[in-house]
């Protein structure tokens, strides 16, 4: 299967790229600049020049290609609403391309969008809430399953872990390391669900080959961690205090890092046959995250 891929050159990315190529699959990679260029090519893939915002870029990879993973999402959270437009439309101009065809279209959602501050476990089954800027993202690939594509949607967790993550818990660490303080919001009893991004990549291929039309699919390794568990193996690491910190402190972070966020994938898991076996969050953390100057 020759497979578009946007966001090729990012941190999910480029681990898709190799888990794709070594499944079989010729991949064409997105790329906005010379050096995401460059990191496309060293996963193995071709490049088609282009970006999100320009459309005609997406409908051209669309069309040329058999199957399309979309990865690509700007994480410009001072523009959040205008991020989530720029994706809608993305998911549109692709879908216009693979329309009437039956081919596989795997886009990109998140969990944390569930968290409603029930504590309830968040499962696929359940619908992306209406209210969330990013629900637009899904609305608009589950608009195509009427129009012959065979789109699939993988929700991710707010940490998507691993050596050389950029994300959200480099940055956690990060404040904890300048801080010398590790924190966690009220009592830190809030959950995360994190996945390690090699495991994450073997679900995007899952979805490219077997998902049906209209499938939600959480890449989730572990349910929900709680904040004060991740926040103590960042002190143990760093040797820093561990403590209760106000939302602020956590800067671009401040609207997540307080969520109760607790997600399942079992219905994933038994459909599709997906076993997370990479390290856990915490594993990860103490052995690699607090390592790093």
């Amino acid at each position: 299967m020759r497979v578009f891929v946007t966001g090729a050159s990012g941190w999910i990315g480029r681990v898709v790229v190799p888990e794709l190529i070594n499944a079989g699959h010729e991949v064409v990679g997105l790329a906005r600049s010379d050096e995401s260029a460059e990191k496309v090519k060293a996963a193995g893939a071709e490049v088609l020049r282009g970006s999100i915002e320009d459309l005609e870029s997406l409908r051209k990879g669309a069309a040329a290609a058999d199957g399309v993973i979309h990865l690509a999402f700007i994480h410009d959270f001072s523009q959040h609403l205008a991020a989530c437009e720029t994706d809608r439309k993305a998911i549109e101009a692709i879908g216009e391309a693979l329309a009437g065809t039956k081919k596989p279209f795997v886009i990109t959602s998140g969990t944390l969008l569930f968290s409603d501050g029930t504590s309830r476990i968040a499962t696929e089954e359940d619908p992306m809430p209406n209210n969330f800027p990013r629900a637009v993202g899904e609305q608009a690939a589950l608009a195509l399953v009427d129009k012959n594509v065979r789109v699939s949607i993988i929700r991710l967790p707010p940490t998507v872990h691993g050596t050389g993550d950029q994300g959200f818990m480099k940055h956690i660490v990060d404040t904890a390391r300048n801080t010398s303080y590790s924190g966690y919001v009220g009592d830190g009893t809030n959950r995360w669900p994190a996945v390690h991004v090699h495991d994450a990549a073997r679900l995007y291929a899952l979805a490219l080959e077997k998902a049906p039309a209209g499938s939600k699919l959480h890449s989730v390794a572990e349910e929900g961690i709680p904040f004060r568990d991740i926040a103590g193996v960042i002190g143990k690491g760093l040797g820093s205090e561990v403590g209760p910190q106000t939302v602020e402190k956590f800067g671009f972070l401040s609207f997540a890092v307080n969520k109760d966020n607790p997600t399942s994938s079992e219905i994933t898991k038994k459909k599709f046959g997906w076993a997370p076996v990479e390290i856990g969050l915490l594993e990860d953390i103490e052995a690699n995250y607090c390592n790093n100057a």
